[in-house]
């Protein structure tokens, strides 16, 4: 395995293919639906599966009866998580989050206690559908309910209802000396950089506030699905939607108690996941229920099982305190996040305290973050898990430091802005980057310099980080006799991979993209690739691709030389094809060369296999512009403008419809979007009528900035894109609607009725700020 590394920077020469705009590989499938996703598996003899699912949100499973399920014509199995392997363990998924398999399973199938309303008890197998749901009513249940916490703020006090034994851990009290630990937290941890208590000392202007946000869900369209067949000889094939086939093979057998290559995992096209289908919820239900059955089984989620039992957001409890000199300089910066990781531990603050300050060069900071339980579903990845609240908090208050100051909020963070050899709160030094770049971008954009004009408009700017992963990948390419190539890889594509792989290979080459056949594979038939996340894929897969490409030019230089009978020193691959150095009539191109292989030596085939590090970090910076109407609290977004750091940008279209994609998912989650629960834990809106997502009306165009400062550690300069263009809009948002009607928010959703008591309090304290 390469542990790729180079020490030289990317080629800045032209290219061929990198930068150009060509059409999807998988284009016509998806639009002529010949694209299979995760419910179109269907096989002679197959059961249908449906999940019962906890009407409490915190509740002791006294007994589970099965008997009147079992005799009901039709029903041939039913699982509970009696069927399940007692498993323990962690590991660290693609988006940073540390998974727990002993949870994990727990999760998928509930063991003596439910711990959120959606929370699977037990699973059918039946011959329709219609008889799998029916059967649900007749298994009972006895629970003995208990009182559940709904908030970490619940949580945290003392006498809060327990969700977990065991969970433990250290928090300072108020005189910052270790205590006894709150109850359901489940980690605690914290960063110092320099002296905190000097810092403020030093400090002319400190402006301290405390934010508070609630759980999101990624608003995928496709809901989750999973078929599974337990064959005789004990190998398990599963077919389902997800955003890593080894992440669901490697899950399963973990929770299954089985080694990993008794299953086979068949990727299907992924219809969203943005994070949340990072996690096992189906699978090794369908293939408990096909073990007991001896049948394929079926297991498909309605929207509001979508909504109660999957992943959203954490919800969030965030204080910031910043402070500055009156010429500017940030002196010191402080935080304190709590966040909600819902039943089971996991969430997203350790990513949230790597991305809060790292915008900027703070020479003094102390972060402190708690991973909190509560009887909500258990927290997924979202686009820049953890960050976009953490900017929401971060990002206001330096607004309101800017003010207070009478700076420029663009010039602020340029005089303050991390760059090449800053070192973060949390320890890293930065290599090379671009936030001062997307600053600079956006302050010399139209936008920004345009007067606003209007009653009750304002603008707003935010800036916005995410570290970016890489992890291990394999790719194999096979040169075909027509001159093509069939590309194999293991990354799902959720955002335009399959081509923008390809395209790195085909620069490698000198070929059309056109000319290379990518194809995302199940487990058997590729090396192990790590999830789809952490806008991971156009470096890590696309650097197992590059590399494999370089193997096949090693390969037909030598296979060139071998026809021409020469050495191979003398052989050279160039502009997509191979030619003797000096004899100018030793020349073919690749497709002449292709058409050779199989009868000159055999078939040529470069593998690569990747632990790709050094990701490089991904920074943006966003304007808009909103009207806020005074009398029904409405907000409108009128203008948006995103700068981001690329790195390089492969394909400039997918990059756009990636930064255009997370805006206007922050906007939804700024103005509109939450999980809203009832005091017993009833999510109140677990449909799309209820959950208000954005949609075309409620969006102006959405103006990008491509800037590309390039990542030293890939050989094309690429950095992800996927996360970072979803953290800045909920501060820049807030911070426009300031502009507008001179009320701060603290709270998200930014909802009408929100904005609307921030007028009244206003008008009730006009020196206080809303």
């Amino acid at each position: 395995m390469v542990n790729y590394e180079p020490n030289v920077v990317h080629s800045t020469g032209s290219y061929r293919v990198i930068g150009t705009r060509p059409a999807r590989h998988d284009a016509l499938e998806r639009v002529t639906g010949r694209a299979l996703y995760g419910d179109d598996v269907h096989f002679p003899g197959q059961l249908y599966g449906k999940v019962l699912r906890s009407p409490h949100a915190h509740a002791r499973i006294l007994s589970i009866d099965v008997s009147r399920a079992l005799a009901l014509d039709g029903v041939k199995g039913v699982v509970t998580s009696g069927d399940l392997a007692q498993v323990t363990g962690e590991s660290v998924n693609a988006e940073g989050l540390v998974v727990d398999h002993g949870f994990l399973a727990n999760n998928c199938l509930a063991g003596d206690k439910v711990l959120y309303r959606g929370h699977a008890v037990a699973a059918v197998a039946a011959t329709t559908q219609e008889i799998a749901e029916e059967a649900l009513s007749h298994i009972n249940v006895d629970y003995e309910v208990l009182p559940p916490v709904l908030s970490a703020r619940d949580a945290m006090r003392d006498g809060a209802p327990v969700l977990h034994d065991g969970l433990n851990g250290s928090a300072p009290d108020e005189a910052g000396t270790d205590a006894s630990t709150p109850p359901n937290v489940a980690d605690r941890i914290e960063f110092v950089q320099g002296d905190i208590a000097t810092g403020f000392q030093e400090a002319d202007a400190i402006v301290e506030r405390e934010y508070r946000t609630i759980a999101v869900h990624q608003g995928y369209i496709e809901p989750h699905a999973a078929s599974a067949w337990w064959g005789a000889d004990g190998t398990i094939t599963i077919w389902s939607s997800s955003q890593g086939q080894f992440m669901v093979r490697d899950e399963t057998a973990k929770i299954l108690g089985i080694p990993v290559s008794k299953i086979k995992a068949i990727p299907m096209e992924i219809g969203g996941g943005f994070g949340g289908k990072t996690l096992v919820y189906l699978e090794p239900v369908a293939a408990l229920l096909s073990r007991k059955t001896g049948r394929p089984v079926k297991l498909l989620m309605n929207r509001e099982e979508v909504f109660e039992g999957t992943g959203p957001t954490s919800g969030t409890t965030i204080r910031v305190k910043i402070g500055a000199t009156r010429e500017g300089r940030i002196t010191a910066a402080e935080a304190r996040l709590v966040y909600e990781a819902g039943a089971f531990p996991g969430s997203a603050v350790s990513a949230a305290c790597q991305c809060i300050f790292a915008p900027y060069d703070i020479p003094n900071a102390y972060i402190e973050g708690f991973d909190v339980v509560v009887n909500t579903p258990k927290s997924a990845a979202y686009r820049a898990p953890g960050a976009p609240a953490a900017a929401f908090a971060a990002e206001t208050v330096v607004d309101e430091l800017c003010e207070e100051l009478a700076i420029d909020p663009i010039e602020f963070r340029l005089m303050n802005g991390s760059k090449e050899g800053t070192r973060r709160v949390t320890g890293p030094l930065f290599r090379q980057i671009g936030n001062l770049e997307t600053l600079e971008a956006i302050k010399s954009h139209p936008h920004y310099v345009a007067p606003i004009d209007g009653e009750n408009r304002g603008r707003g700017v935010a800036s916005g980080f995410w570290f970016n992963v890489g992890g291990p990948a394999s790719a194999t390419a096979s040169v075909n006799p027509d001159g093509t190539v069939s590309l194999v890889e293991g990354s799902p594509d959720i955002g335009g991979t399959r081509t923008v792989v390809a395209m790195q290979l085909a620069e490698v080459l000198g070929i059309p993209v056109e000319d290379v056949k990518p194809s995302v594979v199940d487990t058997d038939s590729v090396g192990f690739t790590s999830m789809t996340g952490g806008s991971s894929v156009a470096f890590k897969t696309g650097l197992a691709c590059y590399e494999a490409g370089r193997e096949i030019i090693r390969q037909m230089v030598e296979r060139a030389a071998k026809i021409w009978d020469v050495d191979v020193e003398d052989a050279e691959y160039h502009d997509g094809g191979v030619r003797h150095k000096t004899d100018g009539a030793l020349t073919m191109t690749f497709s002449e060369l292709a058409a050779k292989l199989n009868v000159t030596g055999g078939p040529i085939v470069g593998s690569a296999n990747v632990d790709a590090r050094g990701a490089g970090g991904a920074f943006a910076t966003h304007v808009v512009d909103v009207e806020v109407d005074t009398e029904t609290g409405k907000v409108s977004i009128i203008r948006y403008t995103a700068a981001q750091d690329a790195g390089k940008a492969i394909h400039p279209t997918y990059v756009e419809g990636q930064i255009q994609g997370g805006v206007a998912q922050g906007i939804g989650w700024a103005l509109n979007e939450g999980y809203f629960y009832d005091q017993d834990g009833r999510m109140m809106n677990p449909t799309f009528l209820d959950y208000r997502m954005p949609i075309s009306l409620d969006l102006p165009m959405i103006d990008t900035v491509i800037v590309e400062v390039p990542n030293p550690r890939h050989p094309y300069g690429v950095r992800g894109v996927g996360e970072v263009p979803i953290v800045p809009p909920m501060a820049a948002i807030a911070n426009a609607i300031y502009d507008a009607i001179g009320v701060r928010m603290t709270q998200l959703p930014m909802s009408p009725s929100r904005i609307l008591e921030a007028l009244r309090e206003k008008d009730l304290n006009p020196t206080r700020v809303g």
